[in-house]
């Protein structure tokens, strides 16, 4: 593989990644907690609505998850295309 195809590769499956943790932000913090609310308020998490448990606390959950999913499958991605350290 030349350099310069190598590092097209690379920024692919980088974009790629960081689209797949966008979408995935998207309908936790917009969907789940805004959007889907009403639908999600009809089930009960620990006494709390679930649309209101997700729009409080299951996204920040979500969030920290992204983090580590993206940490991981980013080195994941450096050490397929050599840019590890």
């Amino acid at each position: 593989m030349t350099t310069d195809s190598n590092a097209k590769a690379y920024w692919s499956a980088t974009l790629g990644l960081l689209t797949k943790v966008l979408i995935v932000w998207a309908l936790v913090s917009y969907g789940a907690g805004i959007l889907f609310a009403p639908m999600l308020n009809g089930i009960h998490l620990g006494g709390y609505p679930l649309g209101f448990w997700f729009a409080q606390q299951g996204s920040i959950y979500i969030f920290i998850i992204l983090i580590f999913y993206y940490a991981v499958k980013m080195g994941q991605i450096d050490r397929k295309f050599g840019m590890d350290e």
